[in-house]
């Protein structure tokens, strides 16, 4: 756990008149879903309030949002509500006798997508059935948050396979979660449950916003404003891409958020040339101007960076 300054970060905007020009979002969490909690966060400047509906259930984001009210009520302060939608995913499976393995730097090991496979040292199975043929020699896999690196040596579309070497030494339990940086996957950007939680939470609730995991495409939000059906009007959506330099293709009318993805430590220049090539690309289609201000979110390992680049 690292020593950080709660109170430090939780203290009250200063009331002398100056206006924020940014705005802050925060993710409501169990440690900071309580009424009084949440009125620090209020007071200490949160304008957008974050639900991730990766995890829990209705009753529990219910349970948050009521408490979210009360401390507006109680404090004066609005506060817009959003919802992070899970979006799709790809997973690793499970692991012989449900044992976490040891993954060593150098090794090399097999990819699979037959999910019958129980894992172990040798060979691993990840949900995703198209990803021999979607993954190329050279491209990355990222398991675990980040906290794990496959690069990809050789794919056999034919047998659903993927020989990779690890690039770090780690542990690597059952199901954990998948990135494949720069590679489109052939997976609906808005789930069965997406649409769920949209229609059976977001909409009677009456949310400000969502943030679209995993967008790829300008038709994904089409979607997602027909789902809306006549709520689009009062939803904004914010747009979450994972993928490289695609980015200034799909924001027209939308609030951009610049997603860069999961990246090795060693991938931090790659990125600065990435973003300045979307920003240039954005610019010429008239999507941004000079001044305008991008926020880029991306994985370093299992660290997330967010940096905000002024369009030149």
């Amino acid at each position: 756990m690292a020593n950080i300054d709660i109170d430090g970060i939780l203290k009250e905007l200063p009331n002398d008149g100056r206006i924020p020009k940014t705005k802050i979002v925060c993710t409501l969490g169990p440690a900071s879903r309580s009424v009084p909690m949440i009125e620090k966060l209020l007071r200490a400047g949160m304008n957008v309030a974050r639900f991730n509906f990766s995890h829990g259930s209705h009753e529990y984001h219910q349970e948050t949002l009521d408490n979210l009210r009360s401390a507006m009520h109680n404090t004066g302060i609005l506060c817009a509500v959003m919802l992070d939608t899970k979006g799709p995913e790809i997973r690793t499976g499970f692991l012989k006798d449900g044992k976490a393995v040891k993954l060593k730097e150098g090794q090399e090991i097999t990819v699979t997508t037959d999910y019958e496979i129980k894992g172990d040292e040798k060979m691993i199975c990840m949900s995703y059935k198209k990803l021999a043929v979607d993954l190329k020699p050279g491209n990355t896999i990222l398991c675990a948050d980040g906290t794990i690196t496959l690069s990809v040596l050789s794919c056999d579309p034919a047998a659903g396979t993927v020989r990779c070497r690890c690039e770090n030494t780690a542990m690597i339990g059952e199901r954990k979660n998948v990135n494949l940086p720069g590679v489109v996957v052939d997976l609906p950007t808005l789930t069965e449950k997406d649409k769920e939680d949209i229609l059976g939470w977001g909409v009677p609730n009456s949310i400000d916003m969502i943030a679209l995991s995993f967008v790829r495409k300008g038709s994904d939000l089409v979607n997602v404003r027909k789902v809306l059906g006549p709520h689009a009007k009062k939803i904004q959506l914010m747009s979450k891409d994972e993928g490289p330099a695609r980015h200034s293709l799909i924001y027209r009318g939308l609030v951009p958020i610049l997603a860069e993805g999961s990246a090795k430590a060693t991938d931090a220049e790659s990125t600065e040339v990435i973003l300045e090539a979307a920003m240039k690309s954005a610019t010429e289609k008239g999507l941004c101007k000079p001044g305008d201000a991008i926020v880029a979110l991306h994985r370093i390992g299992a660290a997330s960076v967010i940096k905000i680049c002024i369009v030149k």
